[in-house]
């Protein structure tokens, strides 16, 4: 169901500083940068192997991001699968009895679609699934 990690999210207060310190001290290329204003970030994909870092700065305190930072401090945010065909996955984890947060797909970074599943039901760690874009 699940095919490989496609990224890492990491919410970070200062997004330039935490480019500095993958591109420069740990040597990772940054790929992508993008605003996602539906999800109130402005985020970055590093590359890893033939996964992401994926920084995520909030764009206001009272987005997701910005609320998680605010309550947890910056840190690994979300861990995220990709996977084939997004709708038959969430049906596949619906049935099995996982919380979604997204019951349908919403638009991510780089035309990806993507859905969260609720940390109630994924051991507490906040869980995306990813329908990359074509070509990525």
């Amino acid at each position: 169901m699940l095919s490989r990690i496609d990224h890492i999210g990491v919410a970070v207060a200062d997004l330039d500083g935490a480019i500095a310190l993958y591109e420069g001290a740990l040597g990772m290329a940054l790929v992508h940068r993008e605003t996602v204003p539906e999800q109130g970030v402005e985020a970055v994909l590093i590359d890893v192997g033939d996964g992401h870092v994926e920084l995520l700065a909030p764009l206001a305190d009272d987005t997701p991001v910005g609320k998680f930072l605010a309550k947890k401090g910056p840190g690994l945010h979300h861990v995220a699968y990709a996977v084939e065909d997004i709708e038959a996955t969430l049906a596949e984890l619906s049935e099995a009895g996982v919380e979604l947060i997204d019951s349908v797909p919403r638009v991510g970074i780089r035309d990806s679609r993507v859905a969260f599943l609720h940390p109630r039901s994924t051991g507490a760690v906040l869980t995306e699934i990813v329908e990359p874009a074509h070509g990525h």
